[in-house]
């Protein structure tokens, strides 16, 4: 049996995502955490194709006197749509570069037109890094989790401001969502990914992570497991709840 991990970065690693053990759901057209008022843990296949192309530019109207390639001018529009001709610029007008400044890079991204889930979980990329990895088990998708800061998620922002003993800094990390393929359930694979996550969190800079659980769920039904789940882990009830505590984790 070979383990490995990979982090969702791409069209690649976003299609390793597995499906959820309840048909209803899906990982990949989940928003629920994403979308504080919106936002759904339901099955949408719409959400598992490419965006729609933006539609069509409409043509330009013609000068009705100029040349029959010249392109067509509005007295009218706004300069801010673009920068002013000058007929008296030469080449040597052009901005300098700066030699004293690295040359900008362009950080990781993914298409304009990617699976919506897939540009929710690459928002970060270029600053915080991946929001999701997966788990195969001799190459074959078992395991999968979504974390990130709290500022990518706002209905975890909105669960925490329920708690107001929680600790206000530093602010923690989250894990909004663990899951297994009912295959692959009681194995030990769920820790195994949370536990690199939590490493992975702690080389980022970050001292604690949090979950948010549900208590009685049916274990399909929840993304975030429940409480025991996490105790087993290392995590502590840092705010008691009859139904949504809060499990925190400290990181070293």
């Amino acid at each position: 049996m070979a383990i490995r991990i990979v982090d969702v970065t791409d069209d690649a690693t976003f299609a390793l995502v597995p499906p959820c053990a309840d048909p209803g759901f899906d990982h990949r057209s989940c928003d629920y955490w994403e979308d504080g008022d919106r936002g759904s843990k339901a099955a949408r296949l719409s959400w598992l194709h490419a965006a729609p192309a933006a539609p069509t530019a409409k043509p330009r109207p013609r000068n009705p006197f100029g040349d029959a390639d010249e392109p067509a001018f509005n007295p009218f529009a706004s300069a801010s749509r673009g920068p002013a001709f000058n007929p008296f610029a030469t080449d040597d007008d052009a901005p300098a570069p700066n030699p004293f400044a690295p040359p900008p890079r362009a950080g990781p991204a993914v298409a304009g037109d990617a699976p919506p889930k897939l540009r929710l979980l690459a928002r970060g990329l270029g600053v915080f890094g991946s929001y999701a990895k997966v788990l195969l088990e001799d190459d074959e998708p078992v395991a999968y989790i979504q974390f990130g800061p709290l500022s990518a998620y706002p209905r975890a922002l909105q669960t925490r401001d329920l708690y107001p003993k929680l600790p206000a800094s530093p602010l923690p990390a989250v894990i909004t969502c663990i899951a297994t393929t009912a295959a692959a359930r009681d194995r030990g694979l769920a820790a195994a990914l949370v536990d690199a996550v939590c490493d992975d969190l702690a080389g980022r800079g970050f001292s604690a992570v949090e979950a948010y659980p549900e208590v009685g769920a049916k274990p399909n039904a929840t993304s975030a497991a429940q409480p025991a789940f996490w105790t087993k882990l290392g995590f502590v009830v840092a705010a008691p709840d009859e139904r949504f505590p809060v499990l925190r984790r400290e990181l070293v």
